[in-house]
């Protein structure tokens, strides 16, 4: 694996927001002034914003406070593994689940390989945003699984709610939205085998503080600053709630299924009661959404009736 302490220490002194010259810094790291700008470069390619003024020196665009894993740990009794660079939190909990306890999270601060669903790829910039997995062995089989990713939306915007932040919606099946824009989206994907336990990791990227610098999005995204108005949240501190909610919230899952949880979505229903087209392949149906199933399935009432539709290859977008 790549050695990246240089880069993270940089990291963790630039994270004050104040200038911090080549000097200052190659002392402090027993490194040359060329070196500091070489890794100040790699760090620019993880999606750093960070300024250079001739006298001054370096400083963050956007000061930020790392994450940090004793904080985190302390208050939580899931084990968590903090990976400031990975590939992929859900990937890395994959290939592990074997030799990994349920509950076991993984946290990082930049992914080279984020996903979502689909196969499409997750803009994953340094630090300005948060990128989570959470390992569950669900002893009742992949069957049983229906609906988690609903579970799961419900738990992460409680989690937002309980932190103080009002606003925050479910687009269905797994997306978080805010005045119609998306703000995280979540991803469940599992392993096993037919009469035996579903090793499921349930993966979410969330805009913190992400900023459209490249239009590379294709969708209208908003991030946690733009919600609050401001940028005073602790990452830690979220992290630490979205850990917590979602191990109540799982193990609720499976003592008692879905039944807990659908009139906790249809509260936090970004399109309920509006209209909507639901795209399912090359169909799409017209009609109004008026909220999930006891399945898990979206409702939509068209000129046939009220009809439930459920399947991974379902879209929902406002008709406005």
């Amino acid at each position: 694996m790549k050695d990246h302490s240089v880069k993270l220490n940089l990291l963790n002194t630039l994270s004050d927001g104040a200038f911090h010259s080549g000097e200052s810094l190659g002392k402090q790291l027993g490194i040359t002034r060329a070196a500091i700008s070489k890794h100040i470069q790699g760090i620019q390619e993880w999606g750093v914003d960070i300024f250079r003024v001739q006298g001054k020196g370096y400083q963050l665009a956007q000061p930020f406070i790392m994450l940090n894993h004793e904080r985190i740990q302390s208050q939580v009794n899931n084990p968590v593994e903090l990976h400031p660079i990975i590939d992929s939190t859900n990937q890395y909990l994959l290939e592990r689940t074997d030799t990994i306890t349920s509950g076991t999270v993984c946290v990082a601060e930049y992914q080279s390989q984020g996903r979502g669903r689909r196969g499409r790829q997750w803009m994953s910039p340094f630090g300005t945003n948060l990128y989570f997995s959470i390992f569950w062995r669900l002893e009742a089989g992949m069957a049983a699984a229906m609906g988690l990713s609903l579970v799961v939306g419900v738990a992460v915007v409680e989690a937002i709610e309980a932190l103080g932040i009002e606003g925050v919606k479910l687009k269905w099946p797994n997306d978080l939205y805010h005045d119609d824009k998306k703000l995280a989206g979540i991803l469940v994907e599992m392993s096993g085998q037919a009469g035996g336990a579903a090793n499921l990791v349930i993966g979410m990227g969330m805009n913190l503080a992400m900023q459209d610098k490249n239009g590379e999005i294709d969708q209208p995204w908003t991030s946690l600053v733009e919600v609050i108005g401001n940028d005073q949240f602790d990452r830690n501190q979220l992290v630490v709630s979205f850990i917590k909610t979602l191990d109540q919230a799982l193990k609720d899952y499976e003592m008692h299924g879905m039944q807990d949880f659908v009139a906790r979505w249809n509260r936090l229903d970004n399109f309920i009661d509006r209209p909507v087209r639901l795209i399912m392949g090359n169909n799409e149906i017209n009609g109004i959404e008026r909220g999930i199933d006891a399945h898990g399935g979206v409702l939509l009432e068209t000129n046939d009736g009220v009809k439930s539709f459920i399947g991974g290859e379902i879209s929902l977008r406002s008709n406005g």
